[in-house]
């Protein structure tokens, strides 16, 4: 892949939708994940104004630190950047206060892992609208294709909920072609990829299953139409993980189905 061309290529792309939306400029959220510092340096490379957040969470330090290094570089290099931090922690811990004392009784003690890590992905949403809104902006999303067509790894109306994915149709390993020649923080490059969802420095391989290079291998023989039955050992394993994961989460990816009522009955 030529870096490069591909790099300038999205950025054209967002400035040429922006430019048809009549909005000021995009809003992206940063993690300190590659993903997120690829699209905001994209973003930034397009000229128009970059509204850079961090949204922790009871987030690892590691991760906000890296969010906090990226945004620094990010605004010396490119004048159009600016960073606002909201840190969401009080909020999420009022939430989920409010909502407990109301939980049927056979749901377990505390917040369910899944249950609250897609809630902060929600509050993340809602505060980036927020931002969005408060300035007449765009939100990017940073899902890649691995993410977003492959294994559904996001949250529905929580990180999936954006104006535009920049980076959807590149898969994780091409993102990190991007990101070398954008420049990102190395600490970012060298740092296993995560949600941050779960306040720990859990890996989004340990939640999966699988790294994103095997990932990768198996969508790519799905698509084509391939034969698991030939596949053995790891691929095979990496294979049903993957076909697991696309099927269970195609709720995601589809549009919302909607009951067409026939005209007779109306």
């Amino acid at each position: 892949m030529n870096a490069e061309n591909v790099a300038r290529h999205i950025a054209e792309w967002m400035s040429d939708y922006l430019r048809g939306t009549g909005a000021r400029g995009f809003v992206v959220g940063i993690s300190g994940g590659i993903d997120s510092a690829v699209v905001s340096s994209l973003a930034a490379l397009s000229g128009h104004r970059t509204l850079c957040v961090t949204l922790p969470i009871h987030q690892a330090k590691s991760q906000v630190n890296r969010a906090a290094e990226h945004a620094a570089a990010l605004c010396t290099r490119y004048p159009n950047v600016q960073v606002a931090d909201a840190d969401l922690t009080g909020v999420y811990d009022t939430f989920v206060a409010a909502l407990t004392p109301s939980c049927p009784n056979d749901v377990a003690k505390g917040v369910p892992e899944l249950a609250g890590a897609n809630a902060r992905s929600r509050l993340r949403m809602t505060a980036l609208y927020y931002y969005a809104g408060m300035n007449n902006m765009l939100v990017a999303g940073t899902g890649n294709k691995i993410e977003d067509f492959g294994v559904g790894f996001f949250t529905k109306y929580g990180d999936g909920g954006v104006d535009m994915s920049p980076i959807a149709d590149l898969t994780k390993t091409e993102v990190y072609e991007l990101g070398r020649w954008l420049e990102v923080p190395q600490s970012i490059l060298d740092a296993a990829p995560t949600d941050g969802l779960f306040g720990d420095d859990r890996t989004d391989e340990q939640q999966i299953g699988a790294k994103y290079a095997e990932l990768e291998q198996a969508m790519a023989y799905f698509e084509r139409g391939g034969d698991p039955l030939l596949l053995s050992g790891r691929e095979r394993d990496v294979y049903d993980i993957f076909v697991r994961r696309n099927r269970a989460n195609r709720h995601k990816m589809e549009p919302i189905p909607v009951c067409r009522i026939p005209a007779g009955l109306k």
